[in-house]
């Protein structure tokens, strides 16, 4: 599946293994029961996050592991977005910004 990312105005196209959506299941069970537990988004506590503020929140960390060169997380974390949102084919990140500026675009 592809996912076209934008970080700071630089944009790249990122091809997500199906194999690994299915692969990382588990390991996206675990991440949701983490959210579950509720989610510090930059200043704010959110109880419950609905399946776009994870995904925003896992945006901020596909960041993360960009910048790190992290290439695993950055594709896990790909993975995850694309799993709670199949429709997604975009995702806009201002690092400048706060986290609930996230953009994730069908």
């Amino acid at each position: 599946m592809k996912l076209h990312i934008n970080i700071d105005q630089e944009g790249f196209e990122l091809d997500v293994p199906e194999q690994l959506l299915a692969e990382a299941k588990g390991l996206f069970g675990d991440m949701d029961q983490e959210f579950d537990r509720g989610q510090q988004m930059g200043r704010y506590w959110i109880d419950h996050p609905d399946d776009f503020q994870r995904c925003q929140v896992v945006a901020n960390k596909l960041v993360d592991a960009f910048y790190r060169e992290d290439k695993r997380n950055f594709y896990l974390m790909a993975a995850y977005i694309l799993y709670k949102m199949p429709a997604a084919r975009e995702v806009v990140v201002n690092t400048a910004s706060e986290i609930q500026e996230i953009n994730i675009l069908d």
